[in-house]
């Protein structure tokens, strides 16, 4: 019992405790700027299983890995004991890590190595702890060798065939094969029970075998042990012949004595079982008896847990998963058969290793802050909870005045910078424990800002808005926001702040414009940012697209009308059935609609156009009906398409009130489309008499409804219906109805106080709506003070929308209000707000303006700020004016258009980053002080110079085709070369489609401007990169890719097939386009690709042009052909010789058959040659030059001279004597070379037609 002190100091105690206030723990971001100077104590991040087996044929590794600043160190303890690392040669430890590796390839014995481990990562803020992890060498012992006697059993019996399988690490998994490696069949009455025996309910004279053979399969070596087999020999009291077996019948009509059933395992009539808490509990009750018993499972006092319960092995085994408190309890197993039944009771423990239900979590606190660590677990027994401090007892560290040990909690009181560390709490039973570590850090730094400098937030006006200042800081920073750098914080009305350090504008107007600033203080100091809010008209469809019928082949046009804020770029894309569509030649977009003409069944569906800004989207959607003409039957409705309804009749107007009206109208006929809204309308006539403007809309199926008024109005109403197809027309007018009069409502919008001169302010705002007034004789009351004086309220009454105050000083703040009023009273003031009276020019100017840290591009900018009073308005910039003086590349002139660039800094060494200079210029500058209206002095002027970079591309790159393998590069120097040029870089590869050969490289130097490069195939295509190079590296690559010509070209095609020539015509317009230019009965090849990824082709198209005349004269100048033909005119001559010799001495051919001989050499099919005049002249003495295909190939002109003419035998009548050959009587060939080629010489010259040096084929590919 406790004395009268020990309840007074409980009781102390416990008032302590309540009146105690904890602060909040500092949530430190994942931020990497933080966490890089974030000092914090070692952290556990990964380590081994506390149960740790390991394989004896690999390397043992123990993982160890913690986290912390300053990284920690790691040190190891193996069975209570300091390991010494670096006395063992096996044992390794890795780098910046605490993971232990142990080899064995110079020798050792893993079993060596086993026993309790512990890892300790330290450094000078704490040590954590990893679990004590036992190691222990996976064992796969054989099987003891035993002599097994036969087992011999009576017929009908129960049998037990042990398996005792070694002990092995972890435990074997145990199965009964017999010799030829095949499972023993199992089922209701031969199983194998947990223990690896198998168990036989009773024994048939088939179950006698010589080859029971137990087997133990060790999952980490992966090996499989075997017992010896057992014998088994049956008794029966009559012959057994095993043919007789059957399912029905298992004794083969032997009369085996029955029996009722007894328990094989368990023994006796009860047993017990523990089980620890979320593992699996497995029970089992095998049963002897014949016939076989069927088992049943209960649990007495309740049900079986139906989700987590599973049966198996024939329903001798029960399991559950997943075991929790409530599953403890007396299970019931009953075996029976048709002799009677028997029970076994199971009383089942559920006991539990410690378990989470508080798991202390890292503290991190500033200095004099309280904070506390909890650590509270459950088991079964109640798990003992013990507190350590880097590794060590709580109770044996020095004294801590601001800690204290209460049980499962540790309070800290005030901490101080020093006293951070690594608490370890231990709570453990004797079915295990548990091991967490929490630092407490200590931890004071100044305020920062996380988020991006000066953001830019754009919003869509009347949204609500959210700007984010993410900051840390220890203590943690108070954060107050700010609007143009005025006001006393920004928290309440339409604005509320977050201590995330979130501002929320409730609902953006447009005077939200503006400057926010956030301001984090604690008593380390300062940090600021500062967020741009941009508030920009919402982005709306203001004629939408209404569903439509239209007649197939007409033409349907859907509007898509847009109004947004002019300052964002809008883009409008429209969809069918929710995807894209498709716009070709025929579907054309617009601005404002889509055109859809000749409309088709396809066209039916669902259009949706989606206009989308940065920032907001807006859709609309109708629907596009496609009929067939109309039919000429009237009577038949059915073939008549929806049109659009007509107007509403009958309009009634009914209980009035002050502000409201009943509107009651009869829809007008639908026209076979239902009726879907209906848009009510108004006109007033006091304001914009004769304008009618849109009220409200309401759903189709209504026909009265009750419409909010404005006061002091004098209605009338129409109302418009709307289907499918579009709107009615408006219906006839209602009568007026004319509402009473009403103070305002609304407060003036835009309120805003600012100086057109240095000692004035101007009070503006934007007058009432005209259906705003409520009421006659509208005026304002303007009110206005200087801020934080706390004088009395100047006010003025007047019905302008400015009033402007007179004789103020320079740019002093005042707050201003204002007030609506007219004939029946005064509507709501409005928020106070500041404004400021007019701004004067700063009077002084910034000073020792200096740059630094010059690089090509960049210049780093100094100077002195000036005293805040002196700018004499509202501080916007320092602005910094700098232009191009000149060029350091001899003889490059440049612009000196001046350029400014604003900073905007408040610190008292303020400086800034002065980007996108020109490399290699030399720069000069001067920097004043900006407030809204005007300019300081200028400072001093700074000249500069930026260092050299890299070039610019290239200002053209050409690539020329000179001939058949030659490609003429040409380029010019850079616009900006950004340097004195070394030279220029070009890089090349060939292309095959998407593939990219091996690129090669060429060094040019600097005055070289163009370069030749050799094909090695005619067909090679080639992707080329140049760059120029400075002594800075090289500049931007100009790359382009050949053949990309639009001029013709002619070259060898790789396949042989003879010269082509090949023509790119450029499409710029949609199909159909016209080709011109093609040569008159030529074949050409067509076919159309993408010139940005030439692999992408349409097949190749074949067509030929109608024939016509041409002109030879260009062939009979060729030197080829001079050439073949004197050659041809030299053989006639000789064979003429020939033929006139023979003839001479008395021959009977007549001459001419040498002539008709050698005519057959020169017969083509279908194709013939142009001939000299003296070849072809009649009888007549007429020249015939006509040729069925002029422009076509010589047929066989080659073919015709080197074998292809049937050899002759010098016998004349071959000549003269056949065909259609005619002499005159002095011997003169008169006939036509009409001698027909084989079919073998014909068909084979078809597809030689294409490579005839005559007629060359045109493609345009």
């Amino acid at each position: 019992m406790l004395g009268q002190g020990g309840h007074a100091a409980l009781a102390l105690m416990l008032l302590l405790l309540l009146l105690w206030r904890q602060a909040a723990p500092i949530e430190v971001p994942q931020d990497p700027k933080i966490l890089q100077d974030l000092k914090q104590p070692p952290t556990i991040v990964k380590q081994s299983v506390k149960d740790y087996i390991v394989d004896p044929r690999d390397n043992i590794i123990i993982e160890c890995e913690a986290k912390g600043n300053p990284v920690p160190t790691f040190s190891w303890r193996r069975n209570g004991k300091f390991f010494n690392i670096g006395k063992d040669p096996r044992v390794t430890m890795r780098k910046r890590s605490g993971t232990l590796e142990i080899g064995f390839r110079s020798g050792g014995r893993p079993e060596d190595y086993e026993g309790e481990y512990q890892c300790f990562a330290n450094n000078e803020f704490g040590v954590a702890l990893s679990n004590k992890i036992l190691l222990r060498v996976s064992k796969a012992p054989l099987w003891p060798k035993e002599v097994l006697e036969p087992v011999v059993v009576t017929e009908g019996s129960p049998l037990v065939l042990l398996c005792n399988p070694p002990p092995g690490l972890p435990p074997p998994f145990t199965f009964w094969m017999n010799s030829a490696m095949t499972p023993i069949p199992q089922d209701k009455r031969v199983s194998m029970g947990l223990n690896g025996d198998l168990y036989f309910s009773n024994v048939l004279a088939k179950d006698a075998h010589t080859d029971y053979s137990c087997n133990a399969r060790f999952l980490f070596t992966h090996t499989i042990q075997q017992k010896n087999p057992f014998t088994l020999k049956v008794q029966t009291k009559e012959p057994y012949n095993d043919t007789s077996y059957n399912a029905t019948d298992p004794y083969g009509g032997r009369r085996v004595a029955e029996s009722t059933p007894t328990f094989l395992s368990p023994s006796g009539s009860e047993s017990s079982k523990m089980v620890l808490r979320d593992e699996q509990l497995l029970l089992e009750c095998i049963a002897a008896g014949l016939p076989t018993p069927t088992i049943k499972w209960f649990k007495k006092g309740g049900d079986l847990p139906g989700r987590k319960v599973k049966f198996e092995n024939f329903n001798k085994t029960l399991k559950i998963i997943n075991v929790s408190e409530e599953d403890a309890g007396e299970y019931v197993c009953m075996a029976n058969n048709q002799l009677g039944s028997i029970r076994h009771s199971i009383f089942v423990q559920v006991k539990a290793a410690p378990y989470w239900l508080d798991k202390p979590t890292n503290l991190v606190l500033a200095p004099d802050e309280n904070g506390r660590l909890v650590c509270r677990a459950n088991g079964n027994p109640k798990p003992n909870i013990q507190w350590l401090i880097n590794g060590q007892p709580v109770d044996s560290s020095p004294p801590n005045l601001s800690r204290q040990v209460l049980g499962d909690t540790i309070i800290f009181r005030s901490v101080q910078m020093g006293s951070s560390a690594v608490y370890q709490c231990n709570a453990s039973n004797q079915h295990g424990y548990l091991l967490a570590n929490a630092f407490v850090s200590v931890l004071d730094m100044p305020p920062r800002m996380l988020g991006p400098k000066n953001q830019l937030i754009k919003v869509i006006e009347n949204n609500r808005t959210f700007l984010d200042c993410p900051f840390f800081g220890s203590p943690l920073p108070e954060l107050r926001w700010f609007k143009n750098g005025q006001g006393s914080g920004l928290d309440g009305g339409q604005y509320r702040a977050y201590i995330n350090g979130t501002l929320e504008i409730k609902r953006a107007r447009a005077e939200d414009e503006g400057t926010y600033t956030c301001v984090a203080n604690s008593i380390l100091g300062t940090a600021e940012n500062q967020v741009r809010l941009e508030v920009k008209e919402r982005t709306r469809i203001v004629r939408a697209p209404e569903h439509q019928s239209a007649i197939r082949g007409s033409t349907a046009r859907f509007d898509c009308k847009v109004k947004s804020d002019p300052s964002l770029s809008v883009t409008v894309a429209w969809t069918k059935d929710d995807k894209p569509l498709q716009l070709g030649w025929r579907l054309r977009k617009d601005d404002e609609s889509l055109t859809i003409p000749n409309v088709n069944e396809g066209d039916e569906g669902m259009y949706t156009c989606t206009v989308k800004s940065e920032i907001d989207q807006d859709t609309a959607s109708a629907r596009l009906t496609v009929l067939e003409e109309a039919s000429l039957n009237p009577s038949v409705s059915s073939a008549l398409p929806p049109d659009r309804p007509d107007p509403p009749m009958d309009l009634d107007l009914s209980d009035p009130a002050a502000r409201s009206v009943r509107l009651t109208w009869i829809p007008g006929n639908d026209h076979r489309s239902p009726i879907t809204q209906f848009l009510v309308q108004f006109e007033e006539d006091r304001w914009e008499p004769g304008r009618w403007q849109d009220l409200s809309t309401y759903p189709g199926d209504l026909n009265s409804v009750i419409l909010q008024l404005a006061p002091f109005v004098n209605y009338q109403f129409r109302v418009i219906a709307i289907n499918s197809v579009g709107q009615s027309q408006p219906s006839r007018p209602s009568p007026r109805y004319k509402t009473s009069g009403a103070a305002p409502d609304a407060i003036p919008r835009g309120l805003r106080g600012w100086g057109s001169k240095n000692d004035n302010m101007e009070i503006t705002w934007e007058p009432l709506l005209d259906l705003e007034r409520n009421g006659p004789n509208l005026h304002y009351n303007v009110w206005w003070r200087l801020k934080d004086s706390g004088e009395e309220w100047s006010n003025v009454t007047t019905v302008g929308s400015k009033h402007v105050i007179h004789n103020t000083q320079t740019y002093v703040p005042y707050e201003i209000k204002i007030q609506a009023r007219n004939e029946f009273g005064a509507g709501p003031e409005s928020n106070v707000a500041t404004g400021y009276s007019g701004e004067d020019k700063p009077t002084d100017a910034p000073t020792a303006l200096r740059v630094s840290k010059v690089e090509s591009t960049t210049a780093t900018i100094h100077w002195k700020p000036v005293a805040p009073n002196s700018v004499q308005g509202e501080f916007k910039e320092y602005r910094l004016y700098y232009w191009r003086e000149s060029s350091l590349v001899p003889g490059l002139v440049v612009s000196k258009e001046k350029k400014t660039k604003g900073f905007f800094s408040t610190v008292a060494e303020p400086s800034g980053i002065l980007s996108d200079l020109v490399p290699y210029s030399k720069y000069k500058m001067f920097m004043v002080v900006a407030n809204s209206r005007f300019e300081s002095p200028p400072s001093n002027t700074v000249e500069f110079t930026t260092k050299e970079g890299v070039p610019d591309a290239p200002k053209f790159f050409r690539i020329n085709r000179r001939g058949f393998d030659t490609l003429q590069l040409e380029w010019d120097k850079p616009l900006e070369p950004n340097g004195i040029l070394v030279g220029y870089l070009l890089k090349y590869q060939t292309v095959n489609g998407t593939r990219l050969g091996q690129p090669q490289f060429k060094n040019l130097l600097p005055n070289e401007t163009e370069f030749t490069l050799r094909l090695p195939d005619r067909s090679t295509r080639y992707k080329f990169f140049l760059s120029a190079r400075t002594q800075e590296g090289a500049g931007e690559v100009f790359a382009d890719e050949s053949p990309h010509f639009t001029n013709e070209e002619n070259f060898t095609d790789a396949t042989g097939l003879g010269n082509k020539t090949v023509k790119v015509v450029a499409v710029k317009q949609q199909p159909p386009i016209t080709v011109a230019d093609l040569i008159a009965g030529a074949t050409y090849s067509l076919r159309v690709y993408s010139h940005e990824l030439n692999s992408v082709s349409s097949e190749s198209v074949s067509f030929k042009t109608k024939p016509a005349y041409i002109d030879q004269v260009d062939i009979a100048t060729q030197g080829w052909f001079i050439g073949l033909m004197c050659a041809i005119a030299l053989i006639i001559l000789i064979l003429l010789i020939v033929c006139f010799i023979k003839r001479s001495r008395g021959g009977k051919y007549p001459g001419g058959g040498c002539v008709t001989g050698y005519a057959k050499h020169l017969v083509r099919d279908k194709k013939d040659l142009p001939l000299d005049p003296v070849d072809q002249k009649d009888q007549d003495g007429s020249f015939d030059y006509h040729s069925d295909e002029d422009n076509k190939p010589l047929q066989g002109s080659q073919t015709s001279l080197d074998g292809n003419v049937k050899e002759s035998d010098d016998s004349l009548v071959d000549y003269g004597e056949g065909g259609d050959g005619q002499f005159n009587e002095d011997g003169s060939f008169i006939g036509q070379y009409t001698v027909k080629k084989d079919k073998d010489e014909t068909e084979g010259n078809e597809s030689s037609e294409a490579t005839s040096p005559v007629n060359a084929i045109y493609s345009l590919a």
